[in-house]
């Protein structure tokens, strides 16, 4: 039994111990460092350098053709390896900016979503508030407010003055001066 379980052991098909790595042929890629070169890539291709640089590598390339020796002409008139090349960069360049796309939709998508949560929870807030103020002014309609406590102070106060005696000059000579 000892001796099974030592093969076993020495072949890895243990569950409690993982395999050993197999070597592959198959390259691992980063797909987050893949991503951002190809945002990368795509932002410069759409960008306004990238057209006037292409601009001027093509007519560079057309007047050499045209008007340069004839021995070091790489591409004659039809200019077929032009051709050439601008499809093999046009190849290139479409998945990078379907990629970069792809990206960049997705982080949208993250922040609309953030975006809705953080709607929803501001909405429940806001309703609570609501509530809670309405629950404030109906409490408050039981209360006495300052204004209403002045207003019947000040009723008071005019009642009172109506019901004293008006004093006249001969009380204020036999009151004591002191």
């Amino acid at each position: 039994m000892a001796r099974e379980d030592d093969r076993r052991t020495v072949r890895g098909t243990r569950l409690d111990s993982p395999l050993a790595s197999r070597r592959t042929l198959r390259t691992s890629v980063d797909s987050e460092t893949f991503g951002k070169l190809s945002e990368r890539i795509a932002r410069f291709i759409g960008s306004w350098n990238f057209i006037a640089y292409m601009t001027v590598f093509i007519i560079v390339w057309v007047l050499f053709n045209i008007f340069g020796p004839e021995e070091y002409r790489p591409d004659s008139y039809p200019f077929i390896f032009l051709t050439l090349l601008l499809s093999l960069q046009a190849s290139y360049a479409a998945p990078l900016i379907l990629l970069a796309q792809n990206r960049q939709s997705d982080r949208d998508r993250i922040v609309s979503s953030d975006d809705r949560a953080r709607t929803e929870r501001l909405m429940a807030e806001t309703e609570f508030l609501s509530r809670e103020i309405a629950a404030l002014r109906v409490a408050l309609g039981d209360v006495a407010t300052r204004d209403f406590v002045r207003g019947e102070l000040r009723e008071l106060l005019e009642e009172l003055e109506e019901q004293r005696p008006t004093p006249s000059p001969a009380d204020d000579d036999r009151q004591p001066h002191s």
